[in-house]
């Protein structure tokens, strides 16, 4: 599709307003978008979606600022590396960096990874015997928190699984 304004390059800015009820549409390209007085001062060709966001939930840039000063003053007392480097690399510089910005890495890997607790992975080959270790280890914490819940029918039956894998890893 090309601009509706020059019909020469093609369109990489969709406008879209609602004036009175009424949908308009427009298709422009970047330079005369930027040229168009009638999408706002605010508008700039070169958008960036991560940059809407921050600035859609960015509630009071002066806290922001704050969150940034402070994380560009914590440096691991090991290595010498600052959070701001580890955010800009995506990868800590020594074991002790774990310690020193757990409070900041925490949230970030519950974000990215779902957990902050590495689950590890076990080959399908020889694994058979790790995973169920584990198993067993997981139904052992179940069946103490259905115990302290009192419910001891489940239990009984979480027991009764585990003796089952139980069984399986002796034979």
């Amino acid at each position: 599709m090309y601009c509706d304004e020059c019909k020469k390059r093609p369109a990489t800015v969709y406008v879209t307003k609602l004036i009175d009820g009424q949908k308009y549409e427009g298709h422009l390209c970047a330079q005369c978008a930027s040229k168009n007085q009638n999408l706002g001062a605010n508008f700039h060709p070169s958008f960036a979606i991560p940059n809407f966001l921050a600035a859609l939930f960015n509630l009071n840039s002066e806290v922001e600022q704050a969150i940034v000063d402070e994380q560009q003053n914590l440096v691991c007392n090991n290595c010498g590396l600052s959070f701001d480097k580890v955010t800009e690399l995506g990868r800590l510089g020594c074991s002790e960096c774990y310690s020193q910005f757990n409070d900041k890495l925490d949230p970030l890997l519950r974000r990215i990874h779902g957990s902050s607790r590495h689950l590890g992975k076990v080959p399908l080959r020889r694994g058979g015997s790790i995973r169920l270790r584990k198993q067993v280890d997981s139904l052992r914490l179940k069946m103490q928190q259905l115990i302290s819940t009192e419910e001891f029918e489940e239990a009984a039956k979480v027991r009764d699984e585990i003796r089952y894998l139980e069984q399986e890893l002796g034979g």
